[in-house]
């Protein structure tokens, strides 16, 4: 669920998610992990990405990250204070340092990633860790079962 109180911030979250999710369908034809994720401020999405690590030979090419890089290009600075990432598995360590260096103010993700998820599955990074210079708000659990149903098809069929 997410921790937002406000019923209309809850139905803005579900639609973004679910727009996130349509990009995580695209990762999944390309034959990648399907993870989507996008920025967003002031209800106007700002950058949009998928994992691509097998496509592009990068690594560090996670959905969140695109998503990141295209938010940043968009208002040409990286800081990207005020914004929303939705994103459709728990951010790894990778993913999470990225984004408290580009001073997202708050993480909306799907379902957990009990291997490697750094908002509070396996590492306490987002938002808890206060060694950070700067706090990001998460709330998780945002269209988890249809999320993790995609990731357990995903990796079933390549078996």
């Amino acid at each position: 669920m997410s921790g937002s109180e406000d019923p209309d911030q809850a139905t803005r979250d579900e639609a973004f998610m679910r727009r996130a999710l349509q990009l995580a369908r695209q990762a999944d034809s390309a034959g990648e992990v399907p993870v989507g994720a996008l920025v967003v401020a002031e209800g106007e999405v700002l950058g949009e990405g998928w994992n691509q690590p097998l496509s592009s030979h990068d690594p560090s090419a996670h959905a969140e990250i695109v998503a990141l890089r295209a938010a940043a290009l968009a208002v040409k600075n990286y800081r990207l204070t005020g914004t929303t990432l939705y994103v459709t598995l728990e951010p790894c360590p990778m993913c999470a340092g990225a984004i408290v260096h580009a001073r997202v103010d708050r993480v909306v993700y799907a379902a957990p990633d009990p291997r490697s998820g750094a908002a509070g599955s396996v590492f306490d990074l987002l938002p808890s860790d206060r060694r950070f210079n700067h706090h990001t708000r998460c709330d998780g659990g945002v269209l988890a079962d249809e999320s993790a149903q995609l990731l357990r098809d995903f990796f079933r069929a390549r078996r």
